[in-house]
């Protein structure tokens, strides 16, 4: 079992940066593929990023590429999403999760094993 928290969050105006944190308890975290993902009322969770193992390979949703950076710490057993030029519509619970096999590139929630509690985010305009 992989424990997931994350940590970060909070209220911030339109423009401003925001780095969020998940840290893990696997002993072997470095195994691990994670990704980031949000959710608002009403809508699915939407993928974010995703990183590989040793942190040389991520992927990015197109509505946060070029604003956030997804980076990893396997010796903190971390892994952190840099949120620059914030809008309201990057409002939401913004959660990381985690796994070993990952088919789907990353962005896809249902691959993911381990989840954890969110972290709330709001971007005022």
């Amino acid at each position: 079992q992989v424990q997931l928290v994350e940590s970060g969050g909070g209220a911030v105006p339109a423009g401003a940066s925001l780095r969020l944190s998940c840290t893990a308890s696997a002993s072997d975290f470095e195994n691990y593929l994670v990704g980031w993902f949000r959710q608002t009322p009403g809508l699915e969770r939407e993928g974010l990023a995703g990183i590989s193992w040793r942190g040389d390979i991520a992927v990015y949703a197109d509505s946060v590429k070029g604003r956030f950076t997804i980076s990893r710490d396997n010796t903190k057993k971390t892994v952190y999403l840099q949120m620059n030029r914030t809008e309201p519509e990057d409002t939401a619970v913004y959660y990381c999760a985690a796994g070993k096999n990952i088919p789907h590139g990353l962005l896809v929630s249902g691959d993911y094993d381990y989840w954890g509690q969110g972290t709330q985010v709001t971007v005022s305009s």
